[in-house]
């Protein structure tokens, strides 16, 4: 028994919806039945980072089919029924047991073998588990983890069954830091434990950090650090204490775990090249295989903002635009992805936004006093080599986001750190549509970006998502998990 697809993508998340939509608006004139998609899930693809946030609201939370792929973008809804018009066949509720690179197959857990011509990989990743840092705990009927919809409905049940109640959020990252937002919303305390010196450590620095925390003091959060949790007990199927490595112990009515990811490449290892954790592809999203493409989570490509270095990134907007390059590649495009590194997240009433590397000297800017203002404007550059790097801002305008995404991705020259830090957005603030660094540049505020000009970026994602993403699903913020060795290991 099977079935044979011109062109297979596999896994149902974020990027398989976002590379259905440019297959079709590329390829109009597609047969019915020239494409599907495969996914362990029973819904079509969705924004997964609305789960995060709009999901979890304790009135009105968002659910399907609000929040199918692309409405994260200000695009399409793609619903069942849009597949089904576009002759997409969806494979739902199905998982691939074993893939043959050679012999252009996959093999189903239903027995069904699938071949293809060619081949998109969007199989993301999974939340590492306790277990995965020699814990324990995990089917504890109060410990949540949050990656698909499955995983959020459980949340939701916890949260509901202990109203009032205790929770131990294990993880400084973007899972534990936004899920920590949602129990505050659900009238839960909340105690953040990581071992880490501050929280988003993989990107704020101890000075951006020190405001988020304070923010976050400020909802009545507390956070342990320098720690981690070594067990947890459990009475009745459900955890009751989570106990420290340094022995302190911590009231537990649930447990939230947010301890990072790995990328889903079992299927292909030993068949494609790998590197940092993902499949290796080449700047057309191409892997070692001609006949195979990756995307998304699982996809380590060269960034040309780094010198061509390869990269993983974890975040949303990267599965949107490998994915839609990807397919323009499979269908004859020639050019290689120019991707600027996009991290942002929205909680409470913060909204921040990082372009770029946090390579080189941090240079602050602003002043991040909850005292001054509860909604301060503040950020950082990063200068490497006498060029930004990179870029943080919290609280700026949709300009001010834009003027910060070109300097990064000009490489704005720097020649004195003092009088950047005294500048701050003047360095980079619209001025006549032009940036302050780039007035004696044409092409507008992203010059490079393909033209354009004025104030309005053609790199308008990312330029305006949070304006956009505002506009379609305002509740939803979008934060992905940082790897970080949470949870102690047992001693051997």
């Amino acid at each position: 028994m099977g079935r044979a697809f011109a062109y297979v993508i596999l896994g149902g998340g974020v990027a398989a919806g976002y590379a259905a939509l440019e297959f079709v608006r590329l390829r109009s004139d597609a047969a019915a039945g020239e494409l599907c998609i495969i996914s362990d899930e029973n819904v079509a693809p969705y924004e997964r980072p609305a789960l995060s946030k709009g999901y979890l609201l304790p009135e009105g939370g968002a659910r399907l089919p609000a929040f199918h792929t692309c409405v994260g973008a200000n695009d399409q809804l793609l619903t069942a029924d849009w597949y089904r018009e576009h002759g997409i066949e969806l494979i739902l509720g199905t998982k691939v047991i074993t893939a043959d690179v050679r012999r252009k197959t996959l093999l189903t857990s239903s027995g069904e073998t699938i071949s293809y011509t060619t081949l998109i990989v969007a199989t993301g990743a999974r939340a590492l588990k306790l277990e995965d840092f020699g814990g324990s705990g995990s089917d504890a009927e109060n410990v949540c983890y949050l990656r698909n919809i499955k995983d959020a409905d459980k949340l939701v049940s916890v949260m509901r069954s202990c109203p009032g109640g205790d929770a131990v959020v294990i993880g400084g990252g973007y899972i534990g830091m936004e899920c920590a937002a949602a129990l505050v919303a659900n009238k839960i305390k909340v105690t953040i434990v990581f071992p880490g010196k501050h929280c988003m450590e993989r990107l704020f620095t101890p000075k951006i950090a020190e405001f988020y925390e304070n923010y976050y003091a400020s909802k009545g959060i507390t956070f342990i650090k320098r720690t981690a949790v070594s067990s947890l007990e459990i009475s009745s199927g459900k955890v009751t204490t989570a106990i420290l490595r340094d022995g302190r112990r911590l009231q537990a009515d649930m447990v939230v775990v947010g301890i990072g990811a790995r990328a889903n490449t079992a299927l292909f290892e030993g068949q494609l090249a790998m590197e940092k954790g993902g499949i290796k592809v080449n700047g057309q999203m191409r892997t070692s295989d001609a006949s195979v493409y990756a995307v998304g989570d699982v996809a380590a490509f060269p960034v040309k903002l780094a010198g061509g270095d390869v990269r993983r990134l974890e975040h949303v907007d990267c599965a949107r635009r490998t994915a839609r390059h990807a397919v323009a590649a499979a269908l004859g495009g020639d050019g290689d992805i120019d991707y600027l590194p996009f991290f942002y997240s929205r909680v409470f009433a913060l909204s921040w936004r990082f372009y770029g590397d946090n390579a080189g000297e941090a240079v602050h800017f602003g002043d991040p006093d909850l005292a001054a203002s509860p909604t301060p404007k503040f950020g950082a550059f990063w200068v490497n080599a006498g060029r930004v790097a990179g870029a943080f801002l919290e609280g700026g305008s949709a300009e001010e986001y834009a003027a910060i995404a070109d300097a990064v991705r000009r490489g704005a020259a720097v020649k004195d750190v003092a009088e950047l830090a005294r500048q701050g957005l003047a360095f980079v603030a619209p001025r006549d549509g032009r940036s302050g660094a780039a007035r004696s540049r044409s092409g507008g505020l992203c010059g490079r970006c393909g033209g354009g000009g004025g104030d309005r970026p053609t790199y308008a994602w990312h330029a305006t998502v949070g304006v956009a993403a505002a506009v379609s699903i305002a509740a939803f913020a979008y934060w992905y998990g940082w790897k970080a060795p949470y949870v102690a290991k047992r001693d051997s």
